[in-house]
Parts: structure tokens; sequence; C-alpha cells
């Protein structure tokens, strides 16, 4: 699994602050459970039931209430909550007939990172779970799909995206003033969505809609609420709040507003073939034209230790290497002779000019603890066991590297952005979904 991904899943993770069901501890009435068994949702072999779909209407209740914004009715929530669970069980179902699954150990690992993120132990976060009425096994659960989504689509979309030399000199030749310029921005989104297929009637009146909507807006309809009830947007039970985002990775439907509105402004409605789109800038960062960084040159000799060379055995070989240097012999040669990293050894231990964050930090640590010329003691990281000495240091202007750095992940994670929802816009269209949602009722419905 590589860098990306792992971050794709962090970041899938992390998203899991949003969706704990605080809603877990809210009491149902006898009225409501009554219902409990009947199906709203035919998923292609599978079936979601009113009481799922009333579990995580009570979550999204909770969340709304966490954000000390107004609940809409539940009847205009209905429908989306729904078809958010729809979305999740389709994907779920493909990760399980490709084979993707999540063991034990990666779990417990994506827990105690999720803990970590937000500043607890594990044990706190059990205590902290179960305090909101759900079981710690449940919070698992939930944990475990959350990463075997985020697997699939890694498999599925990301390892598919490439970004070539050319494009990110295009975008540069395109983007650059804006890249330097105003840093990023956070977007709220509404979306009037078009079926595959749709008749000009259908689409007519998707506009429509739109249209209607966009004039409440400006008549001064709140954004959130008018999202969480008319947004067929995949954020729209977040209010359509799309999150801060480098301009530079803004969708390219919404990049014309994200560029020129101010915040608080409302775009006009943008078409795509997804649908009509509504964006509010709801904030702005401005952003700084010049990045110097303070480089490091340094070589290192790297012993790894296995089942053959204790740590003991590495750490006394390399006080050794380190009294030979001390005493007039060559570093460079006996990186070449002794060093267990290869592609540095052939150039005598030689790393180059290192930027901050190039190395892992316990070795950007001791080479910033170093004078020119010095040696250091031998020091471990995952690599191994190591000794490292400066050579110089230099301040540099990174900002070209920098803005080609910043320019391929925007338009990488753009890609990653518009090829997810084509992907879930097919498996949709490919799959058989049939929603049975009743006419809502005061007895169907969690308590406000």
């Amino acid at each position: 699994m590589n860098r990306n991904q792992i971050q794709f899943i962090t970041i899938s993770i992390l998203c899991l602050t949003l969706l704990v069901p605080i809603s877990y501890a809210l009491n149902l009435t006898d009225e409501y459970s009554t219902n409990l068994d009947s199906i709203v949702a035919v998923v292609n072999d599978e079936v979601i039931t009113a009481s799922e779909l009333n579990g995580e209407l009570a979550s999204v209740m909770a969340r709304i209430r966490a954000r000390g914004s107004a609940v809409p009715p539940v009847e205009a929530l209905q429908r989306q909550v729904l078809e958010h669970m729809i979305d999740r069980r389709l994907q779920l179902q493909i990760a399980t007939r490709l084979g993707i699954k999540v063991d034990d150990a990666t779990l417990d690992q994506a827990v105690a990172k999720f803990a970590e993120a937000n500043n607890m132990t594990v044990f706190a976060l059990r205590d902290a779970v179960e305090k909101r009425g759900m079981t710690f096994e449940r919070f698992r659960e939930d944990t475990r799909e959350q990463v075997q989504i985020a697997k699939l689509t890694g498999r599925e979309v990301i390892s598919h995206i490439n970004v070539s030399d050319q494009e990110v000199a295009v975008f540069l030749r395109q983007n650059k003033g804006t890249i330097s310029g105003r840093e990023a921005v956070r977007l709220q989104h509404i979306l009037v969505a078009i079926p595959d297929g749709a008749t000009p009637t259908v689409i007519e009146n998707a506009r429509s809609k739109a249209e209607q909507l966009l004039q409440q807006l400006r008549s001064g309809a709140d954004f959130a609420q008018v999202a969480l009830i008319s947004s067929d947007g995949r954020q729209a039970l977040e209010g359509g709040d799309l999150g801060w985002m480098p301009l530079s990775q803004v969708p390219t439907i919404a990049i014309e507003a994200a560029r020129n509105l101010p915040a608080g402004a409302i775009s006009d409605i943008v078409r795509s073939v997804s649908g009509f789109h509504i964006f509010k800038i709801a904030e702005i960062k401005g952003g700084s034209a010049q990045e110097v960084v303070t480089q490091t040159h340094a070589r290192h000799i790297l012993i790894k230790t296995n089942e053959v060379t204790s740590a003991t055995e590495a750490q006394t070989k390399l006080n050794q290497l380190r009294l030979r240097i001390k005493n007039g012999e060559s570093f460079e040669s006996l990186a070449r002779s002794h060093s267990d990293d290869v592609a540095s050894a052939i150039n005598g231990g030689d790393l180059g000019w290192l930027n901050p964050g190039d190395t892992v930090p316990q070795f950007e640590e001791q080479t910033n603890s170093l004078t020119e010329q010095d040696v250091s003691e031998p020091f471990q990281t995952n690599f191994g066991w190591h000794i490292v000495q400066v050579l110089g240091r230099r301040q540099h202007d990174s900002t070209a590297d920098n803005l080609n750095s910043k320019a391929r992940e925007s338009i990488r994670n753009r890609k990653i952005k518009e090829a997810q929802d084509l992907w879930l816009r097919r498996i949709r269209s490919e799959s058989y979904v049939e929603i049975r949602l009743p006419e809502v009722n005061s007895n169907y419905l969690p308590l406000n």
C-alpha cells in the first residue's frame, strides 16, 4: 500500500468524527419501534430496514445539533439519509465481492489512529463511545466498514489516477498566479441531480428546481438548511459543506466562483453531466508568494538489524566506524564498504541537499542538532541504525519546487474527486435499487 493510499485511508477514518452515531443514546418511542422491521430499500440482494434508516436519521440529527445548526423537518432528511445508506451498501457489496477485507490488526491500527487524532487513548475512546450509548464492538465494525470502503476506492479509483509532467506544466501556466495568491476556500454546495439518460422534460424540471433554490438563497435562505433539505450532493447531510481546499484543488465546475467571488457570495447555476450546481464561498484564506527553507547537505551510514545483526551489534559497529572517521579515515570510503543503504552507499553515503520533512523525524532531529562536519552518535529509526555527518547548510528558495508539488497534488486530488463521483454514479446505474419509503408519519420517525 503506497503513501497516498495510506493517507486516503487515514483521511477516511478521521471523517468518522462526524459519523460516530451519538444518536445511539437517543431513546425511541414504543410507537416508533413497532415499525422497525419494515423494508425501506432493496439494494441488489440486500435490504435496508426501517430500524437501520431511523438509527441513521437520529445520528444525522445529533450531528446537526452538535454543529449548532437548526434541525430541518425529519421528513425532508429521510430521503437524503436513505440515499447515503444505499451508496454505502453498494460499495460494501463490491468490496466483499472483490475479496477486500480488513483484518483485526489493520482495524486495531485504524482505531488507534482515530483515538490519536482526537487526542485520547484507545481506552478513553472506548469510554467516550460507550457513554454515547454505542458499544465499542459496534464502533469497531463501523470503522472496519470505513476502512474497507477506503481500500475499495483506492483500488478502483485512486490506483488509476496518474499525473504527467506535461499536465503539471500546463496547470502551472494557467494557475501559477492563483496558487501563489488566494490560497484556499471553504465551499458549500447544492446539487440538483440529473439521472443518466434523462429526458428533456426531466432536465428542464431539474433546471427549474435549481433556479427556485437559487432564488431562495439570494432572498436570504440559509444555505446549509437548503442543502440539507434539497441537495442531491454527497455532503448534503453536512449542509453542503465541502470543507477547506486549496484553490488549485477546487473542482473544475466551481473554479470560476472560487477564484473571483468574495466570501459569502453565491454563484450562478453551473451545469455539468451530474446536474445543476450552486456554490457558496463560505470563507477565504490568503497565501504567500515565496517560500525559503534551510536545506542540509548530509551523508550517512546505515546498519540494518535482522536475524543475523542485533541492535547491540549494529550500535557497536557504528561506534567503531565513527571512531575510525574521527581518527581520519574517509567517511565516503567507509560508507561504500559498510552501509546497508545501497542507493546512497555508491555515492559515499551522500544524501544530497535535504529539505525539512524529507527524512523521518528522528533523522531530521539528528541532522538539525549537528554543526557542520560533525558526526552523530549512533541512533535508531524505523530503517535501522545510523550515523550521520552534516556537510553544509544553505538557504534555498523552494517556491518553484513547492509550486510543482502543489500543482501535481492539486491535479491528482481533482482527478480523484471527479473519478470517484463518476464511479459512484456508474455502480449505482449498474445495480438494482428499489426504494420502498412509506409515507412519513410521526410514529415512523425517531424523536427530535
